[in-house]
């Protein structure tokens, strides 16, 4: 490509970096990177022939992130230049910028999120859609490749606002209703909203309470950028006791927690009880095998193996499938031209994303279809949580990152995967799963308890992350020390947190 310092803000299939300097940080993603970025977009869609019509309509939105603003005016100045009809939307969130390609009245042939999930405020970042959907990792790279390129047009481009939220939140409201039958389908619901002062507050006045919830305790609705009261990450546990508790504390028949720009959600039960991670997926598929007996549910590989049992159990099927969820997506639209019916494809981070909504990992969508479970539930005198109640939760779940200290961080991390198989053959009570595509899977039992571990290279970082799991008390301890033995002989491995871990 060329562009080494823009190449470094590709995230698989976004484009993320610093964009406030800090005393720790040097902006990286500032008005300058995201003009060249803006140009490099605009020939990505006349190179590929993406959009066809002339002038190219462009929908514009950002989270709540303090840097949101200066971002838009930084594409808003290139893409006037270049005639383009630019839709801004405002404070919007992931999947609604996608709809804004779909939506009949608005009718953009491309969509722009400016958002950096979950990460810390001084971060930022662009998540681009046409018609057919999300940018992939290439889209990013040529991108980049064109950033240098120049745009321009004999006539200037002009500028709308536009309510996309509004078209969005109806659009819920309708789904909802036309998959219970009822226009008020949460009435005598107390459902509480957690939107951790990113772009999802408005679900609790557009969404819920036209459909007849109650919404009073409801927190954290007003968008601040500086998240002041806790991460807005479904898959954080600070997070998740925050909106644990506001649903205990107001005796909620349900609680409802989105992350920054509301493309992941999870839930709490009316008794307090996550709904999360592989919980979340266990709820989804059993949606989805209920209406299609014997589907295929595509997940990342750190699931329980309990999961595995819960799904076919169902009379399902599921595929564990490399992490990052366009991976998990694009496997799913993969299996399904295939003949594979499988219409799921969710990580446990809660990125999650239904066939019949365009494989959008859309976490309002998510929380539209549990909606949609509440009334016939309520008839029945049940609750969400009795759906997953025959899920199989593990008695220990541990997380450990090595950082690769060798500048080849790919290839080492690798090699040392490699080796662990043989050491693997070498140890009674670790057995190979086939079962994988990410890494190297073991199943331990005899002397380890019973249960798992998983080690893998991180996406994008210069990691080895190793995940353990048992149904056996004091039995993880057992594995990480036998573990301890193989990663001793690497010194290009910082194990400090595994040495936490072992003295604890």
């Amino acid at each position: 490509m060329g562009n080494t310092a823009l190449e470094k803000l590709i995230n698989g299939s976004d484009i993320r970096g610093i964009a406030i300097d800090t005393k720790e940080h040097k902006a990286n993603l500032t008005q300058k990177e995201v003009k060249k970025i803006a140009h490099g977009f605009l020939r990505l869609l006349k190179e590929d022939k993406k959009v066809q019509r002339t002038p190219i309509k462009i929908a514009i939105g950002f989270d709540s992130r303090v840097s949101g603003p200066a971002i838009k005016e930084a594409l808003v100045e290139v893409f006037l230049q270049a005639g383009v009809t630019i839709l801004d939307a405002g404070l919007a969130t992931t999947p609604a910028m996608f709809m804004a390609t779909q939506f009949p009245e608005v009718d953009a042939d491309a969509g722009i999120m400016i958002t950096a999930s979950h990460l810390p405020y001084f971060h930022n970042g662009l998540k681009f859609f046409t018609k057919d959907g999300g940018a992939e990792h290439e889209d990013m790279e040529k991108i980049i490749e064109y950033a240098d390129s120049k745009v321009r047009a004999q006539k200037k481009g002009h500028l709308e606002t536009i309510d996309l939220i509004s078209y969005y939140a109806k659009d819920l409201v309708q789904k909802i209703q036309k998959g219970t039958g009822l226009d008020k389908p949460l009435k005598d619901l107390h459902i509480v909203l957690d939107a951790g002062n990113g772009a999802g507050g408005f679900f609790a006045a557009d969404v819920l309470e036209p459909l007849g919830a109650k919404t009073t305790g409801s927190q954290f609705l007003d968008p601040d950028g500086y998240f002041p009261n806790h991460i807005p990450n479904p898959d954080n546990s600070e997070a998740m006791a925050s909106i644990q508790e506001a649903v205990l504390k107001n005796k909620a028949d349900l609680g409802i927690i989105f992350d920054t720009d509301v493309d992941r959600a999870a839930v709490v039960d009316d008794r307090g009880e996550f709904i999360n991670r592989n919980n979340l997926i266990a709820l989804l598929a059993q949606i989805v095998l209920a209406d299609e007996a014997g589907a295929t549910i595509v997940t990342n590989s750190p699931t329980t193996s309990h999961l595995k049992d819960f799904i076919e159990d169902l009379g399902g099927k599921q595929y564990r499938y490399i992490s990052g969820y366009r991976n998990v997506i694009n496997k799913a639209i993969e299996l399904n031209d295939e003949g594979i019916s499988t219409p799921l494809a969710i990580e446990t981070s809660g990125h999650a994303a239904f066939r019949e909504n365009y494989f959008l990992d859309d976490g309002a969508y998510v929380v539209a279809k549990i909606l949609m479970l509440l009334p016939a539930l309520n008839q029945k005198g049940q609750k969400i949580g009795d759906l997953i109640k025959d899920l199989k939760q593990p008695a220990e779940a541990q997380e450990v990152r090595f950082t690769i200290l060798d500048e080849q961080y790919q290839k080492y991390g690798h090699q040392v995967i490699d080796d662990l198989e043989e050491f693997v053959a070498q140890t009674a009570g670790f057995d190979l799963e086939p079962d994988n595509t990410e890494g190297i899977r073991i199943n331990v039992s005899k002397a380890f308890g019973s249960g798992w571990f998983l080690l893998r290279m991180s996406l994008h970082e210069p990691l080895l992350v190793l995940q353990v799991e048992n149904d056996h008390e004091g039995s993880n301890q057992k594995v990480f020390e036998k573990l301890a033995e193989f990663f001793k002989r690497y010194n290009q491995l910082d194990l400090e947190k595994l040495e936490k871990v072992l003295a604890e």
